[in-house]
């Protein structure tokens, strides 16, 4: 008698993938990690290009804009090359290349001795890096459908305590032992994160199916694409993604240096700077988890719109502030709604993409942020040495109103038109 094997019930994608919990927490120890290293050199860097020779504080404001614009340029070229990648071989490998690859370009800024030099490796961090995107793919393939908002607002809240940790740390250590040496320990964090997700996280990756590229395949494949990538929604927490890293980016060459105005006698100003820089990131940890969890109960989009609105609120009264403790009570208070933002975004997103198409749009949301990361800094810089410190809050301030009424407005058209589209239906089914 011949027995028949059961068929195996093919996995629900929307169910998450087995373990997905373990590779979740490698993936929130290595970006606590890596952020720590990236983010410790926000606190100090105009400070040490003093040390390589730029002796002016406009010069040194100019200087870490481009820094920061020249890493950001790179990611937004390469980040969407890396997408497809992912989607072809895995979201694990994407992470391991970001952490190695910040580990390398990182350590090798101890060796500097010119501005130009920095500004080369921060190049190559940016072609090799972007590891919160990748780790964000990652999470967002792994997890089961229900537990997104969670998971993401997981993987945030380590981006946010790294964030956090990293400046305040990168000051001391800056004020102790100097910029050199800081560099290499930030070096070392980020491999050892690489380390960590190498060996404890999973991906059970099984590429989609390749379709054979005639012409009526290429013209559905693009319907397909088209159908969820220029839809209002998706486009909507596009230019969201955009606002709200430019608007962060802006002020790491600002913040320093507005401290620095603040208190100009203070022997430790990097560790000043650094608490000021960090104190939002803490908050913004504390925030991210509990408002991942909100989103997954009440939705996504609604948590997104109140935390523009109060991130651009709590920008304005910090071009009125007198001393570096108001600031960085205000910053805290950002911190809070901050922690709303990214989560809800990327679950938005998630939520908005196929299962199979996900390393390729966070790949194109990696692009808007780069290009953010680009344009802010710069921006930043040049209005604070055309219009002083001070005008930078407003300008960051008024675009994430701005970027929250333009959500509220796309939300009231796309029920807008499902009301519409409910009512034809009924009328057809009435007829």
């Amino acid at each position: 008698m011949t027995t028949v094997a059961p068929a195996t019930k093919p996995r629900d994608p929307d169910a998450g993938q087995p373990g997905w919990q373990i590779t979740l927490y490698a993936v929130w120890a290595g970006q606590i990690l890596a952020l720590i290293g990236f983010s410790s050199r926000v606190p100090y860097l105009p400070f040490f290009l003093g040390d390589l020779g730029v002796t002016t504080v406009d010069g040194q404001a100019l200087w870490s804009g481009a820094i920061n614009a020249a890493g950001a340029a790179a990611m937004a070229i390469t980040a969407p090359i890396w997408g497809l990648v992912a989607d072809r071989i895995g979201r694990k490998p994407m992470l391991m290349r970001g952490l190695f690859g910040g580990a390398l370009s990182v350590g090798l800024m101890a060796f500097v001795t010119a501005p130009w030099q920095l500004a080369a490796l921060r190049i190559l961090e940016g072609t090799l890096t972007g590891t919160v995107v990748a780790a964000t793919a990652l999470v967002a393939t792994s997890a089961p459908r229900h537990r997104l908002g969670y998971a993401l607002g997981m993987v945030q809240t380590a981006v946010f305590a790294g964030a956090a940790a990293g400046p305040l740390l990168g000051g001391i250590a800056y004020d102790r032992v100097g910029a050199r040496a800081t560099f290499g320990v930030a070096g070392m964090m980020l491999f050892l994160g690489g380390v960590l997700v190498t060996v404890f996280a999973r991906e059970h990756f099984v590429p989609a199916p390749r379709v054979s590229p005639t012409a009526a395949n290429r013209g559905q494949r693009f319907r397909e694409s088209g159908a969820f990538l220029f839809s209002l929604a998706m486009l909507t927490m596009f230019a969201a993604i955009f606002v709200i890293r430019m608007t962060a980016m802006a002020m790491q060459p600002v913040i320093p240096l507005f401290v620095h105005e603040l208190a100009p006698d203070n022997p430790d100003v990097a560790t000043v700077a650094g608490f000021v820089l960090g104190v939002g990131g803490l908050t913004s940890a504390l925030a991210a988890a509990f408002l991942g969890r909100l989103g997954d109960r009440t939705g996504h989009r609604r948590v997104l719109t109140v935390s523009l609105l109060a991130a651009g609120v709590m920008y304005l009264p910090m071009a009125l502030v007198r001393a570096p403790w108001q600031l960085a009570l205000l910053q805290a208070a950002l911190g809070v709604a901050a922690g709303g933002l990214i989560p809800s975004t990327n679950a938005r997103i998630a939520h908005l993409t196929p299962l199979a198409r996900r390393g390729m749009v966070f790949g194109l949301t990696a692009t808007l942020s780069g290009l953010g990361g680009f344009i802010g800094p710069l921006l930043g810089a040049l209005l604070a040495t055309g219009f002083g410190f001070r005008a930078s809050f407003v300008a960051a301030g008024s675009l994430l109103l701005a970027t929250g009424g333009m959500v509220i407005v796309a939300t009231a058209i796309a029920e807008g038109r499902r009301s519409t589209s409910r009512e034809a239906h009924g009328e057809e089914a009435a007829v």
